[in-house]
């Protein structure tokens, strides 16, 4: 932290700029610990508080249009695309669009604050076809949220940064180890998550092709045809495959029960 505290002194707006629209745009950089830093900055008068919170803004809603805009035009593709690196792509996706159901497009006030729904809400949006005007009402408002929170953090609290920092530069050697010891950590967790979900990556599928010949067979009778399209893809007067029911995703515990037991279940999505 302490060297990006120094960097932010020397390079400033630029270098806060960058790793705002980095994060914003999914990337592992850390904006929170640089608003931070620019708002010690600020109370320093390094830099000029307008400056860094109207930069920052403008960074990271440069960051989120993009990712509105391709999730509009790509749908599922830029979801999995940004949830690839996670331990259970399925889980990434479907945690981000349970918290559109469960909260609705509110979500975007605080998604920001949300470790995984801060990438994933603004391609979602997109993705769910909401309309541009109501998507930059709502994210203006949720990133000028995030970006005061953590810049006056900064600013209010800029003499206690100051003495980590001196701290910090006190046991480097220390602090050096103690990463080391995180990152090691943080590599094994993955693997423990990977080897934990990697049954969600063999979910056994099967072809349309194949199905369609199912249903045109005398074994149409023992074929149950389940729709769940998670809540924003599904429109209650859309378009569903002749005889299928519809089962909501996020209340999976509760409707599991009225399957049959004696039938064979597909499930289809978006």
């Amino acid at each position: 932290m302490n060297h990006l505290l120094a960097l932010i002194a020397h390079h400033g707006y630029l270098l806060l700029f960058l790793v705002v629209l980095a994060e914003a745009l999914g990337l592992p950089a850390p904006a929170a610990v640089a608003l931070v830093g620019a708002g010690a900055a600020a109370a320093s008068h390094t830099l000029r508080a307008p400056g860094v919170l109207l930069l920052a803004l403008a960074a990271m809603m440069l960051g989120d249009c993009l990712l509105y805009i391709f999730g509009r035009y790509t749908g599922w593709a830029l979801l999995g695309f940004l949830c690839r690196i996670s331990a259970n792509p399925e889980s990434c996706i479907m945690r981000s669009a349970e918290s559109f159901y469960k909260r609705g497009k509110v979500t975007l006030l605080v998604a920001k604050f949300i470790p995984g729904i801060n990438t994933m809400a603004a391609p979602l949006a997109g993705s769910m076809k909401m309309r541009p005007q109501q998507f930059l009402r709502l994210d203006l408002a949720g990133a000028s949220l995030y970006v005061a929170a953590y810049a006056a953090l900064g600013f209010l609290f800029h003499d206690f940064l100051a003495a980590i920092t001196r701290g910090f530069q006190a046991a480097s050697r220390i602090m050096a180890e103690v990463l080391l010891a995180a990152l090691a950590a943080y590599v094994i967790y993955k693997i423990v998550m990977y080897r934990k979900h990697k049954d969600y990556r063999v979910v056994p599928r099967v072809q349309v092709e194949e199905l369609a010949r199912k249903l045109a067979s005398e074994q149409k009778d023992q074929i149950v045809l389940v729709d769940v399209r998670s809540h924003g893809y599904y429109d209650a007067g859309a378009s569903r495959i002749k005889g299928s029911i519809r089962l909501e995703p996020n209340l999976f515990a509760s409707e599991i029960h009225a399957l049959p037991k004696d039938k064979d279940i597909y499930l289809y999505c978006t």
